[in-house]
């Protein structure tokens, strides 16, 4: 038997991600988000969503910049990774916060977070208010990931990268179990 739940907002497993951009100073704005998703192959695109309806100081930088990066944070960097999404960047620096370190993403004008091991650089192609928050697609340009989270063909591991993950329902966060199987070969078994 099913339960019927209030609707509220809810995707397991949700990404615990770190949008960030350039203000109009120059400065770095960066948040954590669960409201991201891959949306395209062609191009390569991903959407962040921010509230609009707080005051958000990194939406105010993509949508000033036009261009802004994705990192993907380890489990390792969890109380981090936590701090940049509970402060703002209105009252103080986070990254000096947590002591964290920049660099210029090499094909946007946007930055990338040292300590985070995957990162990529996007460039905004379509803005849209949906209800409580601003939705951002961004088309993926380039790709930075550390060689430590590398498998032996030179592409990213899900399991060296060991992803945060965060459930909006109890307000948790969690690491992903172990690999089950290869996807696309499972249900073949179906097939007639």
């Amino acid at each position: 038997m099913k339960v019927n739940q209030k609707p509220r907002t809810m995707m397991f497993p949700a990404p615990a991600i770190i949008a960030s951009a350039y203000d109009e100073k120059g400065n770095v704005d960066c948040c954590t988000l669960a409201f991201a998703t891959m949306c395209s192959h062609h191009p390569p695109a991903v959407m962040i969503a921010i509230n609009t309806t707080l005051k958000r100081k990194t939406l105010k930088s993509i949508l000033y910049s036009k261009e802004f990066s994705v990192a993907f944070p380890s489990v390792e960097h969890m109380a981090e990774t936590d701090y940049i999404g509970i402060a703002s960047g209105y009252d103080t620096n986070k990254l000096e916060d947590v002591g964290f370190t920049f660099k210029d993403a090499e094909h946007v004008n946007a930055p990338i977070i040292n300590e985070y091991k995957v990162s990529l650089e996007c460039r905004v192609m379509h803005i849209a208010e949906v209800g409580s928050h601003t939705q951002i697609t961004g088309e993926i340009v380039n790709i930075q990931a550390e060689e430590s989270v590398l498998d032996d063909k030179g592409k990213i591991s899900y399991e060296k990268l060991n992803p945060l993950c965060y459930d909006d329902v109890s307000h948790s966060y969690f690491e992903i179990g172990d690999f089950v199987a290869r996807a696309f070969k499972p249900g073949l078994k179906f097939r007639k």
